[in-house]
C-alpha cells in the first residue's frame, strides 16, 4: 500500500509537467526470432492513481553510460580471416556500424592475454629496464588490424587497454602464469597465489622499467594510428590460473600508481586515464588501500571490475558517488553459444549497470567453431565463425549486446526505476528518448504495465524473450 501511494504521488508530480501521449517503438528478441523491429502491441494510456502498475520510471539519473564493447583479441582476428572480405566487413558493421550494435568502447590486451595465440611481451630481452628491445612487431599481425578495421567502420570507437602479464623476466617465477599445468610448463613449486603475493619484483629498478613498459605500449600504438584513452595496470591481480596473469599484493599498487605509474604517465601521458584494475575481488578493505589513499587516488579517474569484484561495486559507489565505473569482462560462459547464456549474461549486465556502473564489456567479441583457447578453453563470443562452411553466425548474445548498445549511445544516464523491476532497465538518451530494457526470462508470455510521465504504457512479451522499449513524446 506504501509503495501504491508513492508511486501515485511520483507519477502525479510527472504528469503536471507531460506534454501529450508518448510514442513507443519496441524491438524484441527470442531465440527463434531475433531483432524483430514489430515487437508487438503496445496500449497507451493516462496514469490512473488507483491502478498499480508493475514499474514507474522515474525521472532520476543514476549515472551516465560511457558505452558499450568487447575485447579485441589474437583468436578473434584468426577467426575474422576465415571469412572472405565481404562477410568480414559485415561482421564489424554489426559490432561498429549504427545499424548493429554500434560498439563505442572496447578493450585491447598489452601483450598476451588467455585468447592469444601464444604467451609473449613486447621486451621479453631480460633485463632490458631501459626497454630499448620493445617492439609491438607481433601485434602487427593481428590486434592492430583487427583494431584499425574497427575504426574504419567508426572512427570515435575509444579504446582502453591492460596487461595480463609483464615480460616474464620482471617476475618472481619468471613465467606468464600464476598456476602450473602441463601446456604452460610452469613449475609446480614456482606457483604463486593470487592476491597474497606479489608476482612482480618490487625494487624501484623493476617497477620503474614495469611503467616504462605500459608507457612504451602507449606510444608505439599512438604511432600505429591508435588512440589508447585509458590504462588499467593489470587484469586480474587475484587470478590463480595456468594463462597469462599476474598477482599483485594491495599495498604493491598503491605503490607502483603513487612512485612510479602514475607519476610517469602525467609526464608522457598527460592524455591517457589510469583506471583501478581489472578488480576481480570483492574485498572492500583491499580496495580501499588503493583508493583511500590520496597519494595513490590522486593518479585514478575510474575503477573496473569483474567477476568476483561484481560484488563490491554497489559499497564502492556508495563510498565513491561521481567516479565512473566498469564491467571490465563479462563472465564468459563455456563455448555454449545458446539462449541460456544470453541470458546469463543479462543477469550480468543487470547487476553490473544497476549497481553503478557506465560502462560494460563483453570479452571475446569473435572465435571460431567451439571458442577454444590455445590452451584448451571454450568460450563463448558474439560472432562464431564456422571454420568448414568459413560462415559468421550471431549468436544470441550478440542480439543481448545490441539491444544495448544500438539503442543507449554513449552520453546516456541510467534512470532510476522503482517497483517491480527486477527485470528492467531504464536510460535516457541524449536526444531526451527514455529507452526501457526488460526481459522475460520465463516459458511463459508475460505482461507488465508501466508507469512514465503521467501516462502508462502496458506490453505483453513473449516467453524467452529481450524487449527493447524507445519512448517519446
Amino acid at each position: 500500500m506504501r509503495f501504491k501511494k508513492l508511486l501515485s504521488l511520483l507519477c502525479l508530480a510527472s504528469m503536471a509537467t507531460s506534454v501529450g501521449a508518448i510514442e513507443v517503438e519496441w524491438t524484441s528478441s527470442t531465440n527463434d526470432a531475433r531483432w524483430n523491429k514489430n515487437g508487438g502491441e503496445v496500449v497507451v494510456e493516462a496514469f490512473n492513481q488507483d491502478k498499480v502498475y508493475d514499474i514507474m520510471i522515474t525521472r532520476y539519473k543514476e549515472h551516465n553510460i560511457l558505452g558499450w564493447g568487447g575485447c579485441f583479441g589474437e583468436l578473434g582476428w584468426d577467426a575474422l580471416k576465415l571469412l572472405s572480405k565481404k562477410d568480414r566487413n559485415e561482421v564489424f558493421k554489426a559490432l561498429f556500424g549504427a545499424d548493429g550494435a554500434a560498439f563505442s568502447y572496447c578493450r585491447t590486451p598489452i601483450a598476451a592475454n588467455d585468447f592469444a595465440r601464444k604467451f609473449y611481451s613486447y621486451a621479453e630481452v631480460r633485463g632490458d629496464y631501459d626497454m630499448k628491445y620493445f617492439s609491438v612487431k607481433n601485434d602487427k599481425t593481428s590486434l592492430i588490424p583487427y583494431i584499425k578495421s574497427a575504426l574504419k567502420v567508426n572512427p570515435d570507437l575509444m579504446l582502453w587497454a591492460s596487461p595480463w602479464s609483464p615480460p616474464t623476466w620482471m617476475k618472481t617465477n619468471n613465467h606468464y602464469a600464476t598456476k602450473a599445468d602441463k601446456i604452460n610448463g610452469l613449475d609446480p613449486a614456482k606457483q604463486v597465489q593470487a592476491g597474497t603475493e606479489d608476482q612482480v619484483f618490487q625494487d624501484p629498478k623493476t617497477l620503474d622499467a614495469f611503467s616504462k613498459y605500459l608507457c612504451k605500449y602507449l606510444t608505439a600504438y599512438k604511432k600505429e594510428g591508435i588512440k589508447i584513452s585509458m590504462i588499467m595496470f593489470q587484469n586480474e591481480p587475484y587470478t590463480f590460473n595456468i594463462w597469462p596473469n599476474t598477482s599483485w599484493k594491495p599495498s604493491s599498487i598503491a605503490n607502483f600508481y603513487i612512485n612510479y605509474l602514475g607519476p610517469r604517465m602525467q609526464k608522457e601521458h598527460k592524455d591517457v586515464q589510469l583506471w583501478h584494475g581489472t578488480m576481480n575481488t570483492s574485498n572492500y578493505s583491499d580496495l580501499m588501500t588503493v583508493m583511500g589513499n590520496p597519494d595513490a587516488a590522486q593518479y585514478v579517474s575510474g575503477m573496473g571490475f569483474q567477476w568476483e569484484g561484481k560484488d563490491v561495486i554497489r559499497k564502492m559507489r556508495t563510498t565513491f558517488h561521481d567516479m565512473p565505473m566498469m564491467c571490465t569482462e563479462n563472465e564468459c560462459g563455456s563455448g555454449t553459444f545458446d539462449w541460456g547464456a544470453a541470458e546469463h549474461t543479462w543477469w550480468g549486465i543487470k547487476k553490473y549497470v544497476e549497481d553503478g556502473c557506465g560502462v560494460y564489456m563483453y570479452f571475446n567479441m569473435v572465435l571460431k567453431d567451439k571458442g577454444t583457447s590455445s590452451w584448451g578453453w571454450d568460450q563463448n563470443a558474439l560472432i562464431r565463425v564456422d571454420s568448414k562452411t568459413r560462415t559468421a553466425i550471431y549468436t544470441p548474445e550478440y542480439y543481448l549486446m545490441k539491444h544495448f548498445g544500438h539503442f543507449v549511445p554513449r552520453g546516456s544516464y541510467k534512470l532510476k526505476v522503482m517497483g517491480n523491476n527486477w527485470d528492467t532497465l531504464a536510460f535516457v538518451r541524449p536526444d531526451g528518448k527514455v529507452v526501457l530494457f526488460v526481459a522475460n526470462c520465463e516459458d511463459n508470455d508475460r505482461t507488465k504495465s508501466v508507469a512514465w510521465k503521467g501516462q502508462a504504457i502496458t506490453f505483453k512479451m513473449k516467453a524467452r524473450s529481450f524487449n527493447t522499449f524507445v519512448i517519446s513524446e
